[in-house]
């Protein structure tokens, strides 16, 4: 590799990780002040009755096949698009099991509920992190990548 693509993919590296932990401390944040939605049923509840709540859309899955699924996904991503809410498709379903799971220790697994897709709906939306995610989403955006991507790093 050139040293100038060494550090292009470099900083590509450590802005996708920022982006990554920026996520789970605003997903921490949010479940902690009960302003996340888990779960495909009860995402496509809020949405329906009060999809203005909503400032961002986690769509989390580890490449499964599941057809299901991808048929519900695209849905969402479709209301949410025409809704103007920002999607974040995210590959690590263990590692926000681990994130949220700390959170509450208390709950077993079934309480955390399905994490294929998580909304945020914190109305004080000036976290930091919040901002910093949605920015990442609307570069990638820009590069034409319609619905943003991000891989999270298992600890």
């Amino acid at each position: 590799m050139i040293p100038e693509e060494s550090f292009a993919a470099s900083v590509i590296e450590n802005r996708v990780q920022s982006v990554g932990l920026a996520l789970e401390e605003l997903l921490v944040t949010a479940q902690k002040q009960d302003c996340l939605t888990v779960g495909l049923y009860e995402s496509a509840k809020l949405l329906n009755t009060d999809p203005d709540s909503v400032v961002l859309c986690v769509l989390a899955a580890d490449g499964e096949d599941d057809v299901a699924l991808q048929i519900h996904f695209t849905l969402l991503q479709s209301f949410c698009c025409d809704s103007g809410i920002t999607i974040l498709r995210v590959l690590g379903v263990q590692r926000l099991q681990q994130v949220l799971g700390a959170v509450d220790a208390n709950r077993n697994q079934e309480e955390h509920g399905d994490l294929h897709c998580m909304l945020v709906t914190n109305p004080q939306a000036d976290h930091c992190r919040l901002q910093e995610v949605g920015t990442y989403c609307q570069e990638s955006r820009r590069l034409n990548q319609w619905v943003p991507e991000l891989v999270l790093q298992e600890r």
